[in-house]
């Protein structure tokens, strides 16, 4: 399929409906680049993320596509100008994120190693809205892989269906592999969050462990820094 260089496109797997119409309140108030249109796809009761992604990947024409969870909210009206900005920026540049970690720990947590990046997010308990904001500096940082709750890309790189099947792990695996591909990952400097994560409900981990072991079998991070591990 040729892709349309002028055409974003928004993709979310959702099985709250409430959360959904919440989230395109947000996308509905985003300036739309100047030359550029906008599409919509959304996947209802997805067996897996990575299936939920693939479909709709198959489905749009758009260059751009922006993946994001149905609990997301943009709260930066000029997200898109931005977006666009960055991946004119940097030709190598395939994937932005909001959060991200400049070097993947060993562990394959991504939570225990550095982040960048910064979002609001919903803390529980106490059930109060924190600006999470994480290493400073200036621009744009490149990282090893991103947070899945907004994931936006430049190319169409198969989602790995065949290797997770769940719902964990899919930011790790995309972002791999993209970088087995020779593409950058970038998380902008924001002084003040782009988006904001409801993500206040308690998340079922109870298949984290195993795909965990499945990208660390997949992804040796020597293959990704040579001569470091």
């Amino acid at each position: 399929m040729d892709l349309n260089d002028k055409k974003i496109c928004f993709i979310i797997c959702y099985n709250e409906d409430l959360y959904l119409q919440e989230c395109l309140l947000y996308l509905r108030r985003l300036h739309v680049p100047e030359g550029f249109s906008t599409d919509l796809l959304t996947i209802a009761d997805a067996p897996s993320m990575t299936e939920g992604y693939q479909s709709a990947m198959e489905a749009s024409d758009a260059r751009y596509k922006i993946y994001l969870h149905q609990d997301v909210f943009i709260l930066y009206p000029y997200f898109l100008d931005s977006l666009i900005e960055i991946f004119r920026s940097v030709p190598q540049a395939g994937m932005v994120g909001m959060v991200g970690t400049p070097v993947f720990p060993e562990d394959f947590m991504m939570w225990s190693g550095r982040r960048v990046g910064n979002f609001y997010i919903r803390d529980t308990p106490p059930c109060e809205y924190r600006d999470y904001r994480y290493e400073i500096g200036h621009g744009l940082h490149t990282v090893d892989a991103v947070d899945g709750f907004l994931m936006a890309t430049a190319c169409d790189i198969p989602w790995r269906t065949d290797l997770l099947k769940g719902w964990d792990l899919y930011d790790v695996s995309q972002s791999f592999e993209f970088r087995r591909r020779g593409y950058k990952i970038l998380v902008p400097e924001q002084r003040l969050p782009w988006c904001l994560h409801d993500d206040g409900q308690i998340l079922s981990l109870w298949d984290y462990d195993r795909d965990r072991r499945i990208c660390m079998k997949e992804y040796p991070l020597s293959l990704l820094r040579p001569g470091t591990h």
